[in-house]
């Protein structure tokens, strides 16, 4: 596998990278631009229009890249140190939404990259290892009951760049510390969850 799923060791091509979020709401005006089109409009060179941007946002800047290489991402996926992951920003990547739906329903029912239980411990397992949450990431007696219950039949991401947004579907219930926050697909008011460090691995 040469690189991975994105434009490592290639030239930076301006017109794939989108500002997806700013700190300062002052810069909010350029978010869902790409530093090419930025750049067209100020009549400037992209690498100073960019820098400039992430000097005057404290380094706040967010992006999205429009580039990928499918045949490293489903290599990647099997690999047993891989984990899933999401991005953020005011216009975020489809995968702040839709990486783990996407895993379960592309990649697992509709493509057989990997099977479920496989794509299960990269999603759950191997993440809490890492950070050592040794009371998350598996189903057993004294573990924190955090649960995704899902229908492997129908779970799948909806969003998209234009709308990253989009609830995925096949998903009914979540339990935060063993609180439903999804019940019957809806959202519940419950706000159990808290911010998790990182542990000394014993």
């Amino acid at each position: 596998m040469v690189g991975t799923d994105g434009c490592h060791g290639v030239p930076v091509e301006w017109e794939t990278i989108e500002i997806a979020g700013v700190r300062d709401a002052a810069l909010s005006d350029r978010v869902g631009y790409t530093v090419a089109q930025l750049a067209a409009e100020a009549g400037r060179a992209p690498t100073d229009v960019y820098v400039e941007l992430l000097l005057a946002d404290r380094l706040g800047t967010s992006i999205l890249q429009h580039v990928g290489h499918e045949a490293n991402v489903r290599t990647m996926m099997r690999h047993p140190r891989h984990t899933g992951g999401i991005l953020i920003g005011a216009k975020p990547h489809p995968r702040a939404w839709g990486t783990f739906p996407r895993y379960l329903g592309h990649y697992v029912r509709e493509e057989g990259v990997l099977t479920l239980e496989d794509a299960i411990v990269h999603l759950a397992a191997c993440p809490a290892a890492r950070l050592g949450l040794t009371d998350r990431g598996r189903i057993q007696p004294g573990l924190i009951a955090d649960l995704v219950l899902f229908d492997p039949a129908t779970v799948a991401d909806r969003a998209t760049f234009a709308e990253p947004r989009q609830q995925a579907v096949g998903i009914p219930w979540v339990l935060v510390a063993g609180v439903p926050v999804v019940a019957d697909s809806h959202r519940t008011e419950h706000l159990p969850g808290a911010a998790l460090r990182k542990r000394p691995h014993p």
